[in-house]
Formats: C-alpha cells, sequence, structure tokens
C-alpha cells in the first residue's frame, strides 16, 4: 500500500523444558567435542536448476558458510516425543535467493544517514535488497526535483474516485531532515550493504498535461536510469496501478491530450509499459548498465473483484506487452485490510496465499502466452488492525512463514513493507519503531517481526531440502536447509498452535559433527498479541519490542551424539536450529 497502516501484537506463552548453565563456547564442555555417529553411507544431493520463476534473482546467489555463535549449554530433555520432524538431506528443491529478505524505505522516514542506531540494525538485519520510493509516493514523485518545483505539465490537482484533491507531489531532491532524499538513499545504500529496487513515476504518463505524457514519464525515468549508472539491477513501472487509491487510476480526459481512457486498464498499462521500457533500455545501455524492468500483475483470483479493473488486467496487460516485461511484480497484505483478523487466521494465511499467489501469477503467463518468468514480491505484511497485530510477536511468527513458503514457492525477490512507518494505534507495518509509541519504546527499537527475519536469514542456509512433519499436527511447520560452505544443516521449526509440542528432529543422509544450536523466539504476557518477543528467554526491559543485545545473545547448545536431536517447540513459537555436520 505504501502509507501509514496497520500493525498487530501477539502473545506466545512459551517455555523451554531444559535447565541452561552459564557454559559458554570454549568451555571445557567445548575443548574435546565428541562427533556424533552417523552412516556413512550417505547419498548426496543433487543439483537443483533454478526455477524460472527466481530466474535472475538467482544469479547472486553464492555459498554460505555457518558460524557457530556463543553458548549456553543445555540437557537435552526426556520427555517423549509428540511429533518427528524429518529432512533428507539427499533432496535438494532449490536454491535460496538472498533476494527473499528484501524490506522497503519511504520518503517519509527521515534521511537514514542521520540515525546510527537504525543503520545497525539495518547492517544486522542485512535487507539485501530495499526498495525505494516505495507506494503510493512512487505515482506522484519526481527523483530529479526541488521541493516544490513540479513539471510544468503535471497538474496541481488529481483525481481520487470523484474528488479533485491536491496533487501532493514528493520530490527526490528535498533535504530537509524529516524526508529521504534520492542521495542519501543511496548513501543509506552503501552504509548498510544493500542494493536496491527503484519504482518509477508510472501515473505521471496517465495525468501528465503534455501532448505524450507516455513519453513524458518515460523520459523521467530513463534520466533515473542515466543518472543511477549502473548501481541498480532491478526497475518497477508504476506501484499497484490497476487500484482505485492510486494517482492515475483516474484522470481528468478534458485534459488529456492523447486520448486516455478516464479508468486505466491492463491495455493501457501493457502500452505505456513498452514505451516505459524502450526508453529505460535505451539510457541503460547508454551508460553500460545491466538492468531488469518489472511489470504490475494482479495476484489474486479477480474474477468477481469489486474492483472491475483488476478482473481482466492481467490478460489485457499481456495482449497489449507480450513478453516485453524482465519479471513480474505482485503485492499481498495476507489478511484483509482493516480488518480486525484472529491469529489463527494470519497464521494460516502465510501458506496458502503464498502458494495460491504464484499459481496464479504463473497460470497468468501460461494463459497470456508468455514464457514463466521471475516474480517479485514487492510489497508484503498483514493487514489485520484493532487489537495491535502488526506490532506483535505474532507478526513475527507470521513473517517467519512467510520467508519460509516464499523459498519453498520459488519466488524470485521479496521486500516487506517497510523499515519505519509509525505507531498510529498500533497499526504499525514498520519493521522498528519511530519512537511515537508514547510508553517508553525509544525510536529506532525493532519491533518483534525484525527479530524473526533477522534470525531466519542468519540461520537458514543456501539450499532448502525436503522435510515433512509425522502425524496430523498441521500445527507444525518446518523448512530444512543447508550451507553450502561446510554443509551444516539450519531448520526453522514453527508451532503455530496454542500448546507445546516435544519434537524429535531426525536428518536423513546427514553425517552430523559435534553440536547442534538453536534460538527459541516467542511472545512475552499479554494474550496472542502480546508485543514483546522473547528470545531465548530474554525479552526487552520497554512495553514492546525484543531484545537490544540480540546480535551478541547465546545460542542454547548442546552435543550431537547421532543425527537426530529432541527439543520442545513452545506454543506459538519458532525454533532457529543448527545442527554441525561432520567435517
Amino acid at each position: 500500500m505504501g502509507y501509514k497502516t496497520i500493525l498487530q501484537q501477539c502473545l506466545v506463552t512459551v517455555f523451554v523444558a531444559a535447565a541452561i548453565s552459564s557454559c559458554s563456547k570454549g568451555s571445557p564442555d567445548n575443548d574435546n567435542p565428541t562427533p556424533g555417529g552417523g552412516d556413512d553411507n550417505i547419498t548426496p544431493p543433487t543439483e537443483v536448476p533454478a526455477s524460472a520463476t527466481s530466474g535472475f534473482f538467482m544469479d547472486d546467489w553464492a555459498p554460505r558458510k555457518f558460524t557457530a555463535p556463543q553458548y549456553d549449554f543445555i540437557t537435552a530433555p526426556l520427555t517423549k516425543s509428540s511429533v518427528t520432524i524429518t529432512a533428507d538431506y539427499s533432496q535438494s528443491t532449490n536454491k535460496v535467493s538472498k533476494y527473499i529478505f528484501g524490506n522497503n524505505t519511504n520518503p517519509y522516514i527521515g534521511q537514514m544517514v542521520t540515525e546510527p542506531t537504525l543503520l545497525g540494525h539495518l547492517r544486522e538485519l542485512s535487507p539485501n535488497i530495499i526498495r525505494f520510493p516505495g507506494g503510493n509516493i512512487s505515482s506522484i514523485y519526481f527523483w530529479n526535483r526541488n521541493q516544490g518545483a513540479k513539471p510544468a505539465d503535471a497538474p496541481d490537482k488529481l483525481l481520487y474516485e470523484n474528488n479533485s484533491v491536491d496533487a501532493g507531489y514528493w520530490y527526490g531532491n528535498n533535504n530537509d531532515g524529516w524526508t529521504l532524499s534520492v542521495n542519501n538513499f543511496y548513501n543509506m545504500l552503501a552504509q548498510v550493504g544493500s542494493t536496491a529496487i527503484i519504482t518509477v513515476n508510472y501515473s505521471y504518463a496517465r495525468y501528465g498535461l503534455s501532448d505524450h505524457p507516455d513519453r513524458a514519464a518515460a523520459h523521467l525515468a530513463a534520466d533515473w536510469v542515466r543518472a543511477d549508472k549502473g548501481k541498480t539491477k532491478f526497475w518497477e513501472i508504476g506501484n499497484e496501478s490497476s487500484g482505485p487509491w492510486q494517482a492515475g487510476f483516474k484522470i481528468d480526459v478534458s485534459k488529456n491530450k492523447d486520448g486516455q481512457p478516464e479508468i486505466i486498464n491492463g491495455t493501457i498499462y501493457g502500452k505505456h509499459f513498452k514505451v516505459f521500457a524502450d526508453s529505460m533500455r535505451k539510457a541503460a545501455t547508454e551508460v553500460g548498465a545491466n538492468i531488469k524492468i518489472g511489470a504490475q500483475l494482479v495476484q489474486y483470483d479477480a474474477t468477481n473483484s469489486w474492483n472491475v479493473v483488476d478482473r481482466t488486467w492481467n490478460a489485457e496487460y499481456f495482449a497489449a506487452a507480450g513478453d516485453y516485461a524482465d519479471y513480474y511484480i505482485v503485492h499481498d497484505y495476507y489478511t484483509p485490510l482493516g480488518a480486525n483478523t484472529g491469529a489463527d487466521e494470519i497464521l494460516n494465511s502465510a501458506v496458502k496465499i503464498s502458494k495460491d499467489n504464484m499459481d496464479r501469477v504463473k497460470a497468468s503467463m501460461q494463459q497470456g502466452g508468455v514464457p514463466q518468468k521471475p516474480i517479485a514480491l514487492t510489497e508484503w505484511n498483514i493487514g489485520a488492525e484493532g487489537n495491535k497485530q502488526m506490532i506483535s510477536n505474532l507478526n513475527g511468527l507470521h513473517a517467519a512463514i512467510v520467508l519460509g513458503e516464499l523459498v519453498k514457492n520459488n519466488y524470485g525477490m521479496a521486500s516487506r513493507w517497510d523499515i519505519a512507518n509509525g505507531y498510529n494505534n498500533g497499526n504499525d507495518m514498520g519493521s522498528f519503531s519511530m519512537g511515537d509509541d508514547g510508553d517508553g519504546v525509544t525510536k529506532w527499537s525493532p519491533r518483534p517481526s525484525f527479530y524473526y527475519m533477522y534470525y531466519f536469514q542468519k540461520y537458514f542456509g543456501d539450499r532448502m531440502f525436503s522435510s515433512s512433519v509425522s502425524g496430523s499436527n498441521s500445527n507444525i511447520l518446518t523448512y530444512a536447509s543447508s550451507f553450502s560452505n561446510g554443509g551444516d544443516a539450519g531448520l526453522v521449526l514453527v508451532n503455530k498452535g496454542t500448546s507445546s509440542e516435544m519434537a524429535s528432529v531426525e536428518l536423513k543422509n546427514f553425517k552430523p559433527g559435534a553440536r547442534y544450536y538453536y534460538y527459541v523466539l516467542q511472545g512475552g504476557e499479554g494474550g496472542d498479541f502480546s508485543r514483546k518477543v522473547l528470545v531465548n528467554g530474554q525479552g526487552p526491559s520497554a512495553p514492546g519490542g525484543g531484545p537490544l543485545n540480540y546480535s551478541t545473545l547465546k545460542a542454547r547448545s548442546a552435543k550431537l551424539t547421532s543425527s537426530s536431536v529432541k527439543l520442545e517447540l513452545p506454543a506459538r513459537s519458532v525454533v532457529y536450529l543448527i545442527m554441525e555436520k561432520a567435517k
């Protein structure tokens, strides 16, 4: 969506039945490790080619290596297992795109480079791709203009439904402290170590007053490609252009000079897309850049949609643009925007919608007569509000499931909405507080979702493997991976349910090494939508968020004596587990 909205919190009551003693890495327990047994008759995994829907987003794939954290020694529980989780390390399913772990910034976050605390958290989070300017503002954004210096052919007012309102344009050369300039966006990327995906102003092609507004808007986009000089590889044409909330969805036809329809449709967007792509590719050639340009598709079953434009958008786009795009863009907020959605529905949406969206977009490409191409989910979060769902632990749990499902379903890229937004009575999609909670949560404190995404990327490897859960316990989800450089196994174990489960984790075709490590993330007090997340029992001193020492917080660890371990999965929790491979 791209403006301040929605948030949630979730309480998850959990305990780990394990005695913890202060036995740090390097203690006598670690001086003489005893590797586990394991079977020498290991079937190695076969190489799995990249899916067409991840495509060139995998060009930057590289093997990763697990670095063991400091740890506290635990005694493994003796309680009988209620579930068995099995992962087969001969059954590689796909590689993991590093671009799955992206985020969005926006022009109302502030200049960022003046905020060392935020930059430090972002370096730890490592969002490998950050979208800018992101959201609805993209449609009224003039990247190379000073504050208030709109182009002569940009109207003073824009139409939204039947209302004519002040355009409220945003400008990339605005250096005021409350906003984010284009230059400081680039500076921030360099300091954080991320790359960009840039959303160009498509809507200018609709509401522009020149004889050929499509050419004027395409030229503006091409000039950004020239100025960028190859720093940015990924570009997208417009933001949610089929939505009535978007600038350019409806235009004043009495002022339009090239015969465009009053209401946008997939045909006009497809025709304009080709104009943009031609201009931007020419500009890229001039500066020696290799760029990829994405087009917007509707990701849900729009057959009977309340928004008539969505019903035929994909078919009309493909009829007009054919195979012109390099990749396709979708957005999803998983639960209905503004609805007071409950915990179970929120968690269940992560699996169902991630798969449904991919299936529908693949079907749209097939029906459109074009080859399968990469899919980018450039905005995602949840739409629930009313119980502070968005700033809750439960939203973090949801985020972990989404990341696992995006990898499983071969998405090429995903960027969560967003880095920071605004408290808005708890309806805040930001990964960090803006310091406006009003109850002691300090500026740039990470929300619970930050922790779930941080530990997921840190302890999930570069390849996914087949995994399963015994019995009919649909509350337990598992995502298995390995680190190709060293072969250690990284698993994400999710308990969506409201009761604790004792799990036996068994790895096939894996020779265990000396030790396993894990982190347990669960909610604090406050019910399903606790604003706190506890990491191995440690939480924040403030009413919301998590422990600020997360980057040095010790793992729990024990020796491996076989290729299986037993551990508790508390209610509404995620366990990030690493099992060392024999060296």
